[in-house]
């Protein structure tokens, strides 16, 4: 795996974006996204070594899933100082 193929996390959490506004329960999406991974890992990132590309693509679909969990707790966070802050100046 190359730096480069690190790329392939942004596109997870994109898929997965689009499959939650096509009606995917949010529950789901951390599934989802390890079985993305994981089909990527074995079709782009080594599709001579399945193993590897399981392992490879675990790590992706992983790395997707904190990703997203990791950026919705920020804007929820971001979300509520701002509410905070704004009601306190009315």
């Amino acid at each position: 795996m190359s730096i480069y193929d690190v790329a392939v996390i942004p596109l997870i959490v994109g898929i997965v974006e689009l499959f939650k506004q096509i009606g995917l329960p949010s529950s789901f999406s951390a599934v989802v996204s390890v079985i993305l991974g994981i089909v990527i890992g074995i079709v782009y990132i080594s599709p001579n070594d399945i193993k590897k590309g399981i392992l490879m693509g675990l790590a992706l679909g992983l790395a997707a899933s904190g990703l997203y969990s990791g950026t919705k707790s920020t804007v929820e966070g971001v979300k509520v100082v701002f509410v905070k802050t704004r009601k306190k100046k009315y």
